[in-house]
This record gives C-alpha cells, structure tokens and sequence, in this order.
C-alpha cells in the first residue's frame, strides 16, 4: 500500500503520523504553501484523507480529488467533513468513537472541579507567594450539585454517571428522551438549565446544535450557574458567554473548545472564574494512540476491502 496517496491535512498525532509514513505514501498538506498547486500536482493518487477536529475535508477538497475513496477522523467530531458531498459521491467516511469517552468524561468532571473550587486560582495563589498574606477566599462546593447535560450519548452518559458519585442528581436534554436511562429529561434546553446549577455541553456539533447555548438559556443557568464545554465551541453563542461572565449574569465557565481556535477571546483572561483549556479533552498518549490505530484500522480496511472498523458513511 506504499504506493497509495493518503493526505494528511495538519499536523496531528506524531504516532499517527509516523504509522502512516510507513504504511502509505503519506502527504502532508500543511508542507505546501501553494494548496492549488499541490491539489494539481497530487489530485490523482490521493485516495484518503485524514483530518480531525480542527481541519477535515470540505465540499472544495472533496471535488478536488477524483480519486478519493474515504476520509478517515482523527476524532469523534464530523462537523469539519462534508458528509452530504461524500455521501453523494460514495465516499467512505469514518471515526474515532469510544477510545476518548472516558477521557473527555474525566476532564468535564476536572471543569466542574476547577472552576467551583477554583484550583487554578489557588495554585497561582501559591505560586505568587500570597499564600503568607493570608488565606485564600471561600470556594464552591461540587458534591451534591445539580448537573444538567445537553446530549446524552457516549460521553455524555459517561459524564453523568462520574457526577452521581459526587451525589450530583442528574438531568438532560437530548433530541428524543432516553429509554435505558432514569435520569430526569427536559424537552427544552432553557427547561434544562433552569433546573441545574452545572450546565455541561456534552452533544455532536450539527446545524441544530449550532448555538444550542444562547443568551436565554445562559439567563435560565444564572448568575450562580456553571457552564461546562467539552463539545465544541459553536455550541455556544460566545459573545452572549463573554457578556454574561463579565457582567456577573453567569457565575463562571470550564470550556476545553472555542468558536474560533485557536483564537481564545481575550477578555476572558482576567477572568478567576473561568478556566481555558486548549481542546485536550482526548489530549492523553494512551488515548491519542488508540484513536491513531483506529484511523490505521480504517485505511487498511479500506485498501483491502475489508469491513470499516468505524464506518459513519
């Protein structure tokens, strides 16, 4: 399979990478500074690409290579793949679903547990030697707090059954309510978090998911309420989320994923309520190396007219 053109369109996993180079004739498109040129010059052996999160493959890329067979995701997320252009041109696409779940689960429950008690504020505290000036102030207590989760799929299931070991009573909304679950079900989004203190964003990004969090439901979470996000960032409207935090209208926020990455508004910096990570909910060796093997698992599949280890499409 040496001879099998395979596009990786960024920088990713260095195993993966290293994985690839040996099994196929791997392309690295972030190496081209002239992407036309390059398309031109390669349209025709490329046979896979592989994205993730933050880059995928769009309608132009798709139309662009004649060749391509699968589009394989470094990822859960398919919302930077055109699945309506790969469906209409019999085009593979697959995933990396359950190796990240209890990874992602462990750092929204990090989120509740950071921004409540606000542990990055006490380490800097420390650190800057305050310590010796005084105790720190009061922090907010997560055991027996009400946790609301938007989606309750894999992750979101995984979520919630982390928060009912900390005494959390747990409630959700999802498309449809859930049969195999005794969890409370809100039909409504606003419902949900006028009922919760922890909002936790936990669902696919779709058109319909697109800004799911907006001002009304962040009014109905409150100025008490805590805003967890380990989806991705257009679930949430995030000038109505800066707003809200600086004018005390939501009490703080734990977000892992952003509108715009790696842009991060800045007025959120000064922010002790609000803990920013940079999209490493998945971010662990083991993890990473397991969704890497997927993504093998799947090309090969592919190339040897094998079943899809993970199909979506």
């Amino acid at each position: 399979m040496e001879t099998i053109g395979v596009l990786m369109v960024c920088p990713m996993s260095s195993y993966l990478e290293q994985q690839l180079d040996k099994r196929f004739n791997l392309l690295r498109y972030w190496n081209f500074s002239d992407k036309e040129q390059f398309i031109n010059e390669h349209a025709h052996c490329i046979r896979a690409v592989v994205g993730n999160a933050g880059a995928g493959a769009d309608a132009e890329l798709i139309e662009a290579l004649p060749e391509l067979e699968i589009v394989a995701s470094f990822s859960v997320g398919l919302d930077k793949i055109d699945l309506n252009k790969c469906k209409e041109k019999g085009i593979r696409v697959t995933n990396t679903p359950d190796v990240l779940t209890e990874d992602v689960a462990d750092l929204a429950i990090g989120l509740m547990l950071a921004v409540l008690r606000r542990i990055c504020a006490c380490d800097r505290y420390v650190k800057k030697g305050l310590w010796k000036a005084g105790e720190f102030e009061l922090t907010s207590k997560f055991s027996g707090k009400t946790v609301g989760i938007i989606g309750l799929g894999r992750i979101g299931l995984a979520i919630a059954k982390r928060a009912e070991a900390f005494g959390c009573p747990i409630s959700y909304y999802a498309r449809s309510e859930k049969s195999n679950t005794d969890y409370k079900y809100y039909p409504t989004v606003v419902e949900l978090a006028t009922n919760c203190e922890i909002l936790v964003v936990a669902c696919a990004l779709t058109p319909e998911t697109r800004y799911i969090v907006n001002r009304e439901v962040i009014g109905a979470l409150g100025a008490k309420g805590i805003l967890i996000n380990i989806g991705r960032g257009p679930h949430i409207d995030e000038k109505e989320l800066v707003s809200a935090l600086l004018e005390g209208r939501l009490g703080g926020a734990g977000l892992d994923v952003f509108e715009n990455e790696p842009e991060v508004p800045e007025k959120l910096f000064g922010l002790e309520n609000v803990v920013l990570l940079p999209h490493v909910a998945s971010g662990t060796e083991e993890t990473r190396e397991s969704m890497a093997d997927i993504v093998i698992g799947n090309l090969e599949a592919q190339f040897q007219n094998k079943p899809l280890l993970t199909p979506v499409v």
